[in-house]
Order: C-alpha cells, then structure tokens, then sequence
C-alpha cells in the first residue's frame, strides 16, 4: 500500500501498549473480626486455625499486551490522515484491552482523521455498528468528510474478503486493498498449510453450513 500513497503520504507503524489481567478474578480481603461504631459490648474474635501444611492458592497475573495499528501520514506535515486498526481477541473481550480500544476509536472518530477498522475475528464481541446482518467478520471504512455515515462490509468465511478504499484527502484518489490476495501470499510465503492443523476444530466452532463448506473446500485442495 505505501507505493499507492507515495510520495504525499507514507505509512508508519505504531504501537501501543497496556497492562491487563491474564485471567481476571475477583478477590475480596476479610479481617478475621471488625468493629463498626462505637460499643459497649465486647466482641469475640475467631481463633486462628493452624493448618499442618500450606494450601497452594491462586494469585491474579498481569500481562504486558502490545498491539499495532498502521497511520498513513502526510509527508509534508506529518499530520495523521487515516488510522488503521486491526482487532485483536482483546479488543473484542471484556476488559482493559477493549476499554483503550474503545477510547483510542472514539478518540479518532471525533476528529479530521480516516479511520479503517478490520474485524476478521469469529469469536468475541462485534463493535457496534447499529442494526446490521450477523456475519462472521465485518470492516469499517470511515471517511472523516462523511461522518457520521461510514461503509461497512460484512462478509462471511465462505465469501472472498472484499476490496476496500483506504481514505487520504478528500481530493486525492483512494487506493484499493485487495486484502484478500495479499493474505494468501503470506499464506504462500509463510506455509500456513504446514503449521495449521486443519483436523482440529476451530476456536470457535463452525455452524453447520459454514463447516460442510469449509470440509469440502480442504477435500478439493487435497485431491488437487
């Protein structure tokens, strides 16, 4: 893409970074005994129980999560034109990630910049489009001069990814991301189809139509 927006913009790599919980709990401390107000009466303490060996507890654990979106900048300026954003499983979960996701998106929403969003996530929480078809993966096309209407394709697993404009100025020529073919040479490039165990059931599970679609499409690449 940067060789469609040079030499008035470049692409530039950014990152940020924050501190959630691997696993969140709940966890409530409770003195042996308490007094609340003032009284009279005396209070009786719980005796302490001494065990004969240590219990093996469970301690809450953090983790450092960085995640990277791509600005196209203008070169001249440096001023941010457009955001990119791909959705991570944290984004789409309940917690720290997707609250500073949340915050970072509405942050750019309501400015003068683009904003491009892909969610090719299946499991998680969807970001909210308003009233739209239930589809397995959805990406948001946002220009800044349209808001606050902005171009949503949804689309399924069985369906190719589609062809996208990524906004710059309102005056210049949009470029076009065939998505779809650059990830199936990474695929290529990669060899995907070694490390992927396609015997396995994926996380999350298949409907029923979208699993014979997927089975027989592993069939025909086999037998090829």
């Amino acid at each position: 893409m940067g060789t469609k927006i040079a030499p008035r913009y470049f692409v530039a790599v950014e990152e940020r970074v924050y501190v959630a919980a691997a696993e969140p709990r709940a966890y409530i401390g409770r003195p042996d005994a308490s007094v609340i107000g003032e009284t009279t009466t005396p209070y009786v303490t719980t005796p302490a129980v001494v065990m004969a060996r240590p219990l093996t507890v469970e301690l809450p654990v953090t983790d450092q999560i960085r995640e990277r979106y791509l600005e196209i900048r203008d070169a001249g300026s440096r001023e941010v034109v457009t955001v990119i954003e791909m959705l991570s499983p944290a984004n789409k979960e309940p917690g720290a990630g997707r609250r500073q996701y949340l915050r970072k998106r509405q942050q750019v929403l309501d400015t003068l910049t683009s904003f491009v969003e892909f969610d090719l996530l299946r499991g998680g929480a969807p970001m909210d489009y308003g009233k739209i078809p239930a589809t397995h993966y959805r990406i948001l096309v946002s220009h800044n001069w349209k808001r606050p209407h902005a171009l949503l394709y949804p689309f399924n697993l069985n369906e190719a990814i589609p062809e996208i404009p990524i906004p710059l100025r309102a005056d210049d020529q949009e470029p076009r991301l065939a998505l779809g073919e650059l990830l199936a040479q990474v695929y290529a490039q990669v060899r995907y189809d070694l490390r992927i165990d396609y015997t396995t059931e994926p996380t999350p599970p298949l409907d029923s139509v979208t699993a014979a679609w997927a089975e027989n499409s592993l069939r025909q690449r086999v037998e090829k």
